[in-house]
């Protein structure tokens, strides 16, 4: 028999309740950081620029727009007609119904709403149109400027294989592997025999974890070979493949790079976004924790050398993998701004997307390398409408009832493109938002993405906020100690939600039941006269069934004066609790 004999008043059982029960509660967020470059209203740059998408992104572009004097169209579907981003923009115009291929990646329509407004540029966000060459050269035609990088370093960073060539060419630290395309079974077979497994199998015009399988010996590279040529042909419309070393236990580190059209670039330092699902980011932090000074500039400049071997000209980022000694591999570079480019700008202080629209004007940069700071910390949880107890996060789809973002909370910023009432559909990504917040130190920043994530108020779709709220709050992600392997190696049977320590389900169980009698005593007096109530006035013992999770618990309840004792089971122990109320 265990017993514990506490004598707490009812505030700290409250206190207790709601520390216990973080997981019904959720919050999102105000930004009060402010950008060190200040828009010079006497540059000109566009009169009025479309924005080629919808959601968080496009609303994030509208707002530097609107700082810098721009009108903004906005495209929408006919399911998106009453959206937070259309509502923003100066303009809208409907470019087809739901399905994305008919609206978002409609680029006749696109091209159409374009001629009809007269908008002089356009942004593509990322997702969708950002990467696709051919938008960029049809705009080119009609003398419409592309806010991002031109055709050819968007067709030479697209193709895996092509990269990866221009990138060893550069002097870029690559991975290990056969560099042209791998045509049969058997060829991979023995190409990956010749390179030493485990490999990493994946399609060459791939993005997002399509078209990606890890092989561990030759019957893996075979069943690989062929999910991975199918899914790439379903996915991009290409099905060549290519074959690398896939590095173990690897963190997932990028960099920011900014470059004009006259031949300068800039890195504006890393972003460590190991924490992932199925090959897609769900936290991500700037700078990371494992990089040194050293390793920072040395990934920096291979970063820029990788850039300039392109021509490359707009905000882009080369993403690298990094093994235990802080060897670093080129990956990939997404040719457009990033979802996590949020964090780099709290702690640059710069406005990437300002920085874009300048750029793709024809301005130079506004600044030196030396000029870059890494000033404080910051973190990004990507919040979804999704199950996170179902492979990590499945969508989940419905109208949000009640959605309240935090807006009393300093250092804390949200991207998002919706709000109460909005419809989470089938048809696009589910993301709700991207919270950000910002402190001195990485473990202020921590403390304020733990708060802020404690306030989210979400209603009407299940959401992740469960999980991120584990993953930020687990010793090996507080001491830095973290991996793309980190969620299957912390939940190898999958996110089960918050597991209770035994003190606290005990005292959670405690609290339910001090409140609930709580409430029957004072249920018994209106206006300090006694009423009839279901409980007898002279009631000293009760004898209640507490549901925690999925159990059941018998609990018994004696009064004698103010004092009153639980008696229960838990752990197969029996637990007694001593309150005065």
């Amino acid at each position: 028999m265990a017993a514990h004999s506490v004598t707490t008043p009812l505030n700290r059982l409250l206190f207790a309740l709601k520390h216990a029960s973080f997981q019904s509660r959720c919050c999102a967020v105000h930004s009060k950081a402010q950008y060190a470059t200040i828009y010079n209203p006497s540059e000109k740059t566009f009169d009025k620029i479309l924005i080629a998408n919808r959601g968080e992104i496009a609303c994030r572009v509208i707002k530097t727009c609107k700082k810098m004097g721009i009108k903004t169209v906005a495209v929408h579907s006919d399911v998106d007609s009453s959206a937070v981003h259309v509502k923003m923009a100066d303009e809208a115009v409907c470019v087809g119904p739901a399905p994305t291929s008919k609206s978002y990646l409609n680029m006749d329509a696109i091209m159409d709403a374009i001629r009809a407004t007269g908008a002089q540029a356009v942004h593509p966000g990322y997702g969708f149109l950002s990467e696709n060459k051919e938008f960029a050269k049809r705009l080119a035609a009609e003398d419409v400027t592309f806010i991002g990088p031109d055709t050819h370093a968007i067709q030479a960073m697209g193709d895996k294989i092509e990269s990866k060539l221009i990138a060893k060419a550069a002097k870029v630290n690559t991975i290990p592997g056969f560099d042209g395309v791998v045509k049969t079974v058997e060829e991979a077979v023995k190409i990956a025999q010749d390179i030493g497994y485990p490999v990493m199998i994946k399609a060459s015009a791939g993005g997002g974890g399509k078209g990606m399988r890890i092989a561990w010996n030759d019957e893996e590279t075979r069943e690989g070979f062929r999910f991975s040529s199918q899914e790439a042909a379903s996915s991009f419309g290409d099905d060549r493949l290519l074959i690398e070393k896939f590095i173990d236990n690897p963190r997932h580190i990028e960099i920011q790079v900014l470059a004009d059209k006259h031949g300068n670039a800039l890195w504006l330092n890393e972003r460590e976004c190991s924490i992932q699902r199925r090959n897609q980011k769900v936290v991500e932090e700037a700078p990371s924790t494992f990089l040194d000074p050293v390793t920072r500039q040395a990934m920096g400049e291979q970063a820029v050398q990788l850039a300039k071997a392109v021509q490359y000209s707009s905000a882009g980022t080369v993403e690298f993998l990094v093994d235990s000694k802080k060897n670093f591999y080129f990956l990939e570079m997404n040719t457009r701004l990033q979802v996590e480019h949020p964090i780099t700008e709290c702690i640059t202080g710069l406005d990437l997307v300002e920085q874009m629209i300048r750029v793709a004007k024809g301005y130079q940069l506004q600044h030196k390398q030396e000029d870059v700071p890494i000033n404080g910390w910051a973190f990004e949880s990507r919040v979804y409408a999704e199950d996170p107890y179902k492979s990590f996060g499945l969508p989940s789809i419905g109208r949000l009832s009640q959605y309240q973002e935090p807006l009393n909370l300093s250092n804390v910023r949200v991207d998002s493109g919706i709000q109460e009432g909005s419809d989470i559909s089938i048809y696009y990504d589910p993301m709700i938002s991207k919270l950000v917040t910002y402190g001195a130190t990485r473990a202020e920043a921590l403390a304020k993405m733990e708060d802020a994530l404690d306030n989210y108020v979400i209603r009407g779709v299940t959401h992740n906020i469960p999980l991120l709220r584990e993953i930020i709050t687990h010793p090996r992600f507080v001491s830095g100690d973290i991996s793309t392997n980190f969620l299957p190696e912390v939940y190898p049977d999958g996110f089960k939600g918050h597991q209770l320590e035994v003190d606290k389900r005990r005292e959670l169980l405690a609290s339910a039941v001090a409140l609930y009698i709580t409430a029957q005593l004072r249920s018994q007096k209106v206006l300090g006269n006694l009423r009839m109530s279901s409980t007898p006035v002279e009631c000293r013992c009760w004898e209640l069934c507490v549901e925690l999770g999925e159990g059941h618990h018998a609990i018994e309840v004696t009064k004698s004066g103010d004092v009153y004792t639980f008696r229960f089971e838990l752990e197969c122990m029996l637990q007694r609790f001593v309150v005065c109320l």
